[in-house]
């Protein structure tokens, strides 16, 4: 008896240590290569002019115009990717064995590619000479070529391709994990397919949905390469405009944009989570 507690407290002890060092690594990851730069990106905004440069920032009819693009755009690619990869998601949750594997590869697949390569890939795909204008004007269905470039929805149709992984990896990993027998507990109470979908899988599969739709909404806000390639000028997003003020103005104003991004982006995600907690408390 009295060995066995004897050897018990060295291994608590060492319980212990290692609990620290599994908190302790990621947390200075975080502080070195997270929380030091944005100190450092604060503190240069604040070199020239103090806090004038936010206030510029956000009484300038340009900036707000290009946080509100960058908004926007962010947000139709969300959608956009929500709408394209529930289904997608789905039906590799829905499979198994070898199938899945192919699928999961599909999806996996661009990550294999540079994002400088894809991007470039989508304008030769978009412009007018490109091959889906080619393919069209061929058929007859189009006298001109649309225009894919320099808009809106060219670069909405580069960035759900480069977004849609994001968002169907933790989808998939939330539907996996669903139980199959609520479903079949529901077919037996009388439900049907339809219904067993809508009122249970669904419902449970949103904690995916959330956490995909999130992770592709901030990435979409800092987005620079596809924008600027296949965007136009007057439609900039801020990940442009911060290149651009840095490589003009200097940091400081670069420094400053950023910390507005990241700001605007802390109350938009809270907003939402108090919205998801109001929604799960009354859905209890």
């Amino acid at each position: 008896m009295a060995a066995a507690v004897a050897t018990a407290i060295p291994r608590t002890s060492i319980g212990r240590r290692g609990t620290l060092l599994l908190l302790g690594v990621p947390v200075v990851f975080l502080v070195v290569f997270f929380a030091a730069p944005m100190v450092y990106m604060g503190r240069r905004s604040l070199e020239n002019g103090g806090l004038a440069g936010y206030v510029e920032i956000l009484s300038s009819p340009v900036y707000l115009q290009v946080l509100g693009n960058s908004f926007k755009t962010a947000l139709l690619t969300t959608l956009s990717t929500v709408l394209l990869g529930y289904p997608l998601a789905y039906a590799i949750a829905r499979v198994n064995g070898a199938l899945r594997i192919l699928l999961l590869g599909l999806v996996l697949m661009p990550f294999w590619s540079s994002l400088l390569a894809r991007t470039f890939s989508w304008l030769a795909l978009l412009q007018d000479t490109g091959l889906i204008n080619t393919v069209l004007n061929n058929m007859g269905l189009i006298d001109q070529p649309l225009p894919l470039v320099r808009t809106e929805l060219g670069v909405t149709i580069a960035m759900v391709h480069i977004m849609l992984p994001y968002f169907v990896l933790p989808l998939f990993a939330t539907m996996v994990k669903i139980d199959r027998t609520l479903l079949r507990a529901a077919e037996s109470l009388g439900a049907n397919a339809f219904q067993r979908f809508y009122r249970v899988f669904l419902p449970l599969s949103m904690p995916g949905v959330g956490a995909g739709a999130s992770l592709v909404f901030i990435l979409s806000l800092g987005f620079y390469i596809t924008p600027a390639v296949l965007g136009d000028p007057n439609q900039a997003m801020i990940g442009e405009v911060i290149a651009t003020e840095l490589q003009t103005i200097g940091f400081s104003r670069a420094g400053a944009l950023g910390i507005v991004l990241l700001v605007a982006t802390l109350v938009l995600l809270a907003v939402l989570g108090a919205a998801r907690a109001a929604y799960q408390r009354s859905n209890r």
